[in-house]
């Protein structure tokens, strides 16, 4: 879906000007036949003549149109011979990397996520592949771009396996894990995933998406777009409430999250009812040692894209004030049609010094790379 939009006066004064990190770039393949050069002879086999098996109960598609291939990219970013947006490097580098002067870009890739799979081992192998072909693709020729580990979730010995087997390579900065799995992610099922992510010294990027075969709303599945695109958040708040109340944080309290794409201005709103009701009926989660929010505060980062937009833009910046201005990461989310421009990205100036930080500051330190 591609529409015309009123053209809007650029700050010129925003921190693109000097370099920033993106939090969120999708690099994809021309093809599946990609991830063949980096997987067993037993799974490229496989791939080509059973293929993918996903959960979601669209077997072959996306779950709603704007998450095709072809429709949810930007109209200028098809590579001239006809490729898949976002596979093509130096298209990436004119029209993101170069051209804001990017400092560094955290790629969450989109397709080919083995966590997906149905068949454990299947996933695994393809996890090893295209965390392979991220690095080898992707890092190795533009340094600036950074790998995300993807492990299959659902079988602890092979995500524990692959996040070990990156430790200390840097090209590799994050865990990649789709929020929306089999069962509620503070379960401790996944204990010892998470515990190897925080021993290995990875934070954990949770970006919107996966296909666990459960509906994204809770009341079934939505008829239109526009109902799932408010999902995404839900999803995200489930997460958070799973991992503080199950007494994730608690237990591996130097975990570091990243939400990614799925807003933020309802964190406030969460923590505010979680306390309320972790005050009055504390018997039942005594292993929690703090507030909810102030596990939030200590161990959840947000990125911007998609910036919610309030009537009075500055509301905005109270939102952002109350979460803390050093929990918050810039994303473009490049190369979908809803992209954030850096340069557009905010309807309210936003100060100097706060600036540095959600542009530049704040990923820096999260990602390890200052």
């Amino acid at each position: 879906m591609n529409v015309p939009v009123i053209e809007r006066r650029p700050d010129t004064s925003a921190q693109s000007s000097l370099g920033f990190v993106d939090c969120d770039v999708h690099p994809y393949m021309k093809s599946g036949a990609e991830l063949d050069a980096f997987l067993p002879e037993r799974w490229r086999a496989l791939r080509r003549s059973v293929g993918s098996r996903g959960r979601s109960p669209f077997i072959g598609a996306p779950n709603y149109p704007r998450m095709s291939p072809g429709t949810g990219m930007r109209m200028d970013a098809w590579p001239k011979d006809g490729s898949h947006p976002g596979s093509d490097l130096a298209l990436m580098r004119e029209q993101l990397l170069d051209a804001f002067g990017v400092a560094y870009g955290m790629m969450m890739p989109l397709l080919g996520r083995g966590s997906d799979e149905r068949n454990p081992e299947f996933g695994a192998a393809l996890c090893r592949a295209a965390n392979d072909w991220e690095a080898h693709t992707w890092c190795d020729p533009e340094p600036r771009l950074k790998a995300a580990i993807q492990i299959p979730l659902e079988h602890t010995e092979a995500a524990i396996a692959e996040i070990e087997h990156r430790a200390g390579d840097r090209r590799f900065t994050h865990v990649m894990i789709p929020p929306r799995g089999l069962e509620p992610l503070g379960r401790r099922r996944y204990w010892k995933i998470l515990e190897a992510c925080a021993a290995n010294g990875y934070p954990i990027a949770l970006h919107l998406g996966g296909t666990s075969g459960h509906p994204s709303t809770g009341g079934g599945w939505p008829s239109f777009y526009h109902e799932e695109h408010p999902s995404y958040p839900q999803s995200k708040e489930a997460l958070v409430t799973s991992l503080v109340l199950e007494g994730v944080f608690e237990h591996i309290p130097n975990l570091r999250v990243a939400l990614v794409e799925g807003g933020f201005a309802w964190i406030p709103s969460l923590c505010w009812r979680l306390d309320k009701h972790v005050r009055r009926m504390p018997d039942e989660v005594p292993h929690l040692k703090m507030l909810p929010s102030e596990y939030v505060r200590r161990n959840i980062w947000v990125t911007t894209q998609p910036i919610e937009e309030p009537e009075r833009p500055e509301d905005i910046l109270a939102t952002c004030e109350w979460i803390g201005w050093d929990r918050i990461m810039f994303s473009t989310d490049y190369p979908h049609w809803d992209q954030d421009d850096p340069r557009y990205a905010f309807k309210v100036r936003v100060p100097e010094r706060e600036k540095q930080m959600l542009f530049r500051d704040n990923a820096l330190a999260f990602y390890d790379l200052a």
